[in-house]
């Protein structure tokens, strides 16, 4: 068994080391730089992306506050949410709950976060605060909605257009496993090559019964997290694209102040709602986000990826130098900026460490 085990360990590095959308994130950013040096230097300012979305802390560079950012959206598009920040008195964070009307289950993640670090569905009272204590960092703890299906959807508008452009749809495939009356849950994950690969991620996940025997057909989801990072299967879903769709996105995006760029994280029930705009929002990223569809690697290969990374850096561009001539949006100084760089890279190592305990 033991030697069974190192085999599949050895077979999973082998996997992702030759299946690129396993890569590390900067495999995707470090062969952009001198496209994005290029633009910098044109614009005279190395951190000119800083003008593109006015209404989000550097225009959504990783360094914001999601709660925050949630904020500039209507309403009726958030799910109850509220803040923990560090060092909160617990039974303050369970009064805002009650008063929001969160109960249990719920997701909590942190504010400032990164590709699922420590995101996680909290079944009851008494885990949520076992999580809080286990991890002093500010989160974000929001309502689990039930809507049976998560897609990503990148969009831009240009300030001097009233019409914007969705660039790309993705659609979110949890990680699941589907039983055949014999093995138990266990014996599925170790049989299931994509499944073994986040192994490490959910063998700890109480909810999980490992010894179950799932009858014949039968699906289990082993993530209820739509991150790639936690085993979700990005699918492109740009066919879905249509004319009904981009006016909802219009029409949502002329009623946030200060967003032209970036991608929205979505729950919803049917297509149907998804293209009326009955819709709820996850997340809102800003200039760091990706057009997710390029992680589908039965349909995109790496160094189309990276054109498709570099097409939307060019949007980008435009958009920041306009804001900045004609509507007047400072850019950020460089200095200041990259000490906030060099602060939030300290967070994030600060989130790895924490998510090892």
């Amino acid at each position: 068994m033991l030697y069974f085990k190192k085999s599949k360990l050895i077979n999973t590095r082998i996997h992702k080391f030759l299946h690129w959308e396993h890569w590390p994130l900067l495999m995707f950013y470090i062969p952009n730089i001198p496209y994005a040096f290029v633009h910098g230097i044109v614009a005279r300012n190395l951190v000119f992306y800083t003008a593109v979305n006015p209404g989000i802390k550097n225009s959504g560079i990783g360094s914001e506050s999601k709660f925050k950012t949630l904020q500039i959206l209507p309403k009726k598009y958030i799910p109850k949410s509220v803040l923990h920040r560090e060092n909160q008195d617990v039974e303050i964070t369970l009064k805002y709950m009650k008063e929001e009307g969160i109960d249990f289950p719920l997701i909590v993640k942190p504010d400032v976060g990164f590709r699922g670090l420590l995101v996680k569905k909290i079944e009851n009272k008494g885990d949520l605060i076992k999580y809080i204590h286990k991890y002093p960092i500010s989160m974000i703890i929001q309502e689990f909605l039930t809507h049976p299906n998560e897609c990503g959807i990148f969009y831009y508008r240009h300030p001097n257009e009233k019409i914007g452009k969705i660039s790309s749809i993705t659609l979110k495939e949890f990680l699941t496993i589907e039983g055949d009356g014999e093995s138990t849950i266990k014996e599925l994950v170790y049989s299931n090559e994509r499944a073994f690969l986040y192994y490490d991620l959910i063998k700890d996940d109480p909810l999980i019964t490992w010894s179950e025997i799932p009858e014949n057909g039968e699906r289990i989801k082993l993530s209820s997290i739509g991150n790639h990072s936690k085993g979700t299967r990005f699918i492109n879903g740009n066919h879905l694209i249509n004319e009904q769709l981009e006016n909802s996105l219009n029409e949502l995006n002329h009623k946030v102040n200060g967003w032209f760029y970036g991608r929205l994280d979505v729950k919803y029930s049917t297509l149907e709602d998804l293209y009326k705009g009955n819709f709820k929002i996850l997340e809102l990223n800003g200039i760091l986000a990706e057009p997710t569809h390029i992680y589908d690697a039965s349909k995109m290969n790496y160094w189309k990826a990276l054109k498709t990374i570099r097409t939307h850096w060019k949007q980008l561009y435009k958009i920041a130098r306009y804001n900045h001539k004609h509507n007047q949006v400072s850019y950020s100084k460089t200095v200041p900026f990259l000490r906030e760089m060099f602060a939030l890279k300290a967070y994030s190592n600060r989130l790895k460490k924490l998510s090892k305990r």
